[in-house]
């Protein structure tokens, strides 16, 4: 027990001083490309309402509208978990939950459309839309009223629409900037992207913004829409969506699937165009890859079933919704898009069941962990960052809360950000 093992090197020091200088290059290229997760609140889902319907009660209307929806055709917990399989335990906590979420911010992303759901508009009528688009974005949150996130959906770089995208772009960016500035929470989509150069027009599009109006370089990110083959599979056979993150030079914030638009152009039947048909997953699947550890997220599609008419057609739709999102949650595509303000209920209901059914089990797993306590599983840093981006997700969605987490992990919410972003390198250390 006490005896002092001797120690013995064959290398000299200089080889290990060689190989660091050797991969240098490697480690900053790793640093640019792969940052890992930003750390900021990913909102569960994105609402699109185009530009001449926007107003300055949307928000409100749409948490109404749903609100409305649940007393008409799930007016209690028992209701709605008897049309969403919910179990007797989660009944209560998600329908509670769920009504307070409708209450107090029924969209977590609102995105103002001036592309399909727009439409082609005079000139004058889209500038007039994009100018007051500025208006109420910087308005409601002045007010306090504006969702965690909001901006718009522009028209695509294609050459028949180019210009006019470009302009109301301008337009909403310069509005924002005399109104007071740009909000933390502004966030831009691009659409309809098939080529990398259509990405790195973007850019120079808002390097070129930024300049005139004394921002910082790099200031105003953007997503972009997935919608056609030629950003999953470029002509050459690479994976272009790959690329377009490249392109985007930091600015890319987000990868958004098309449902429809990807659909129809693979030539897959309208009754068959779904967020879970087997093209979409595999575009889903080439998207996570290429967007695994560069900090751009993954948000899936919609389904254009909404949920109006019977209380049995309703209830049809919200089954199809909530299962949908489920599949889209066990895939990690932790966003989606919503159509209509009946979705509401099935996707906080989707998204609340989710993190809450598995909230005792992972709390208990991570607290295991963080105490070195040992148990039946044995967790990996790795386990513990996504074990611990669970926990965070689920309370920046309002399916958890803060004390509750506190009282079965034993941690903090800083502890919780420390173990869901570890530097490079440490996914492979043994924790401290």
């Amino acid at each position: 027990m006490g005896q002092q093992e001797k120690v013995a090197t064959s290398l000299a020091g200089a080889v290990s001083e060689e190989i660091s200088s050797s991969l240098a290059p490697v480690d900053a290229e790793l640093a640019r490309r792969y940052p890992g997760d930003p750390g900021t609140r990913q909102p569960v889902h994105t609402v699109y309402v185009p530009g001449d319907v926007f107003a300055a009660d949307t928000i409100r209307s749409w948490g109404d509208q749903a609100l409305a929806a649940l007393d008409e055709h799930a007016p209690d917990a028992a209701s709605l978990a008897a049309v969403l399989g919910l179990s007797d335990e989660l009944a209560a906590p998600v329908y509670d939950r769920v009504r307070a979420k409708l209450e107090r911010e029924p969209i977590e992303d609102l995105r103002i459309d001036f592309e399909d759901g727009y439409g082609g508009r005079g000139d004058a009528e889209e500038d007039a839309h994009a100018a007051r688009a500025a208006r109420l974005i910087t308005e409601a949150y002045a007010q306090g009223t504006a969702a965690p996130y909001m901006g718009i959906r522009m028209k695509c770089m294609e050459a028949a629409v180019r210009d006019r995208g470009i302009r109301t772009l301008d337009i909403f960016l310069t509005g924002l900037i005399e109104a007071g500035g740009l909000p933390d929470g502004l966030v831009l989509t691009l659409p309809k992207v098939t080529y990398t150069e259509q990405v790195t027009a973007m850019v120079r599009l808002l390097e070129e913004f930024e300049k005139a109006r004394g921002l910082d370089a790099g200031r105003i990110g953007f997503e972009i829409q997935i919608e056609t083959s030629q950003s999953i599979l470029a002509a050459d056979g690479t994976a272009a969506v790959a690329r377009m993150i490249d392109a985007a030079e930091g600015r890319a914030t987000g990868l958004h699937y098309g449902t429809f638009d990807y659909s129809a152009c693979l030539g897959v039947s309208a009754a068959y165009q779904a967020s879970d048909h087997p093209a979409a997953d595999h575009a889903k699947a080439v998207m996570q890859v290429a967007a695994a550890g560069t900090g751009v997220r993954v948000s899936d599609g919609s389904t254009n079933v909404l949920p109006v008419g019977t209380t049995e057609k309703v209830h049809d739709a919200w089954r199809l919704h909530y299962g949908l999102t489920r599949r889209a949650l066990a895939r990690a595509y932790y966003q989606g898009w919503d159509m209509h303000p009946g979705h509401l209920p099935t996707r906080y209901a989707a998204v609340f069941a989710f993190y809450r059914e598995g909230f005792e089990q992972g709390a208990a797993r991570l607290s295991a962990y963080a105490n070195h306590a040992g148990g039946d599983v044995m967790d990996e840093p790795a386990t513990a960052k996504a074990l611990s981006s669970y926990l965070l997700r689920g309370i920046d969605c309002g399916a958890l809360d803060t004390a509750e987490v506190a009282r079965l992990t034993g941690l903090t919410r800083a502890d919780l950000v420390g173990f869901a972003a570890p530097r490079r390198g440490d996914l492979t250390a043994t924790a401290k």
